[in-house]
């Protein structure tokens, strides 16, 4: 974990702990930093950095103040407008950019912003680069074999432009809508578009394939993103699936990274679920590359359970979707994901898309001819407590003898018959403590014996 940058980018309150300067600075490193590399390399063209942004009322801003730091120094700044993260990726990727910037914060509250850098195969920027970024905003960058104390500005000629680039938009809606393999003429479907991202991209694509499309939380006012909407607060559109009767409904995050599904009962239909449905299908036409299904630690023990059943292999990484890519990609794997709904198909992207999971979702009903509740059947999911513990310090919590002893003896109680999981918060002071078993009642006391000893011997913060 940075300094600055978590798992999923630079983010936090708007001017508050990710200001305005901090983005103007983050601009003003990365158009120098791919300037200089170019001219190592005897090229002497501008760098070009493809920009998105969601909804939020701050993203303008931040957008306005990355791309000044770009040109200033000496960057051309291309700007997709209103996008979502996967289509920064996808368009930083086939455009051949020298990065991409998208200025969101998933699904945070409108007060919240974040930066999310991509490098031009459109994946996740690497540590190295991040760790410059970091040390520049700190005032101590040395690279290229000698220490900066500030980098240069372009001038004349050399100061960067801005392109309206709405057509690479419009060019990744036509790549989504291309890798429809039916027609969904006669199903009706369901969107929650969390006043974010995919208010002006997901009813287009799915009309486009023919669906009948009922349409939630896509007028977007810069305050109301993933406000009781959204993946995040699901309960709207599981009314809207039984109220209007419809096939299945998708519900997407802020800036349209993840999807979570409803069934046509109004059941939740999750990112795990989802690794179930569409694993099995791949491994029924040959596709599932290694028999191997890509998961995190924070997946339900009852998808284990079915890819068991089902015969199919998976591997745990790390929470967060930067580390199921990682995964995937240094291993040739094709499916993976998170059970909040991110979920990478290696084949099509390099990140989650969460509209794109929803056409994968489609066409596995359609293909089989099945409904999304009977598809999902398989998965059984354990009863699950989550207890968020704040501490003081999160690894020294974590790492205490006594509170690994208790791990330990719950982890003997649950044998093969559940799990427990303790982590610390990649984001927060704190330790999460998970436990899944056969019955809530044993995880809620499972899951007590090991924050009673947090709280024994005075870890908690409060």
């Amino acid at each position: 974990m940075g300094r600055y940058f978590g798992t999923d980018g630079f983010r936090g309150e708007a001017n508050a702990t990710l200001t305005a300067d901090h983005a103007y600075k983050v601009g003003r490193f990365l158009g120098w930093y791919y300037g200089e590399l170019k001219r190592r390399h005897g090229d002497n063209s501008s760098p070009r950095i493809v920009i998105g942004k969601d909804t939020r009322r701050s993203s303008y801003m931040f957008e306005y103040t990355l791309i000044a730091g770009l040109t200033a120094s000496g960057a051309d700044a291309y700007m997709l407008h209103v996008s979502t993260t996967p289509s920064v990726a996808y368009i930083a990727r086939v455009d051949e950019f020298d990065c991409g910037i998208m200025i969101s914060a998933s699904h945070n509250p409108y007060y919240d912003n974040g930066i999310k850098l991509l490098n031009s195969h459109g994946e996740k920027m690497g540590e190295d680069v991040i760790s410059l970024i970091e040390d520049f905003l700190d005032g101590k960058l040395e690279v290229f074999g000698r220490k900066w104390d500030g980098l240069t500005y372009a001038t004349r000629e050399n100061i960067g432009k801005t392109v309206d680039y709405a057509s690479g938009r419009n060019r990744y809606i036509g790549y989504l809508i291309s890798l429809g393999m039916y027609s969904f003429r006669g199903m009706k479907v369901g969107i929650d578009c969390a006043n974010g991202c995919a208010w002006n991209i997901a009813k287009s694509v799915f009309e486009a394939l023919g669906a009948t499309t009922y349409v939630i939380n896509a007028q977007p006012d810069g305050l109301n993103i993933n406000e009781k909407a959204g993946s995040t607060h699901i309960e709207g559109l599981q009314k809207l699936v039984k109220e209007k009767k419809l096939d299945v409904g998708f519900a997407y995050d802020g800036d349209a990274d993840r999807c979570l599904c409803v069934d046509e009962n109004g059941n939740v239909v999750t990112g795990d679920h989802i690794l179930y449905i569409y694993g099995l299908y791949m491994k029924e036409r040959g596709k599932l590359v290694s028999n191997t299904v890509v998961a995190t630690v924070m997946s339900n023990f009852g998808l284990f359970k079915a890819l068991d059943a089902a015969g199919i292999k998976y591997v745990k990484t790390a929470v967060g979707d930067k580390y199921v890519y990682e995964y995937m990609s240094a291993h040739g794997n094709r499916l993976g994901g998170e059970q909040s709904g991110h979920i990478i198909f290696s084949k099509y992207a390099t990140t989650g898309d969460g509209i794109l999971t929803s056409l994968k979702v489609m066409e596995v009903i359609m293909a089989k001819k099945l409904t999304l509740s009977k598809l999902a059947e398989p998965v059984k999911f354990y009863p699950q407590e989550l207890v968020n513990v704040r501490v003081v310090d999160k690894e020294k919590a974590q790492n205490d003898k006594d509170v690994l002893a208790a791990v330990k003896k719950v982890e003997k109680k649950l044998k093969d018959s559940g799990r427990i999981l303790v982590r610390p918060s990649g984001t927060e002071p704190l330790v999460r403590v998970m436990v899944e078993a056969e019955n809530k009642e044993k995880c809620t006391a499972y899951a007590e014996e090991v924050v009673s000893v947090l709280r024994a011997k005075g870890y908690c913060a409060d």
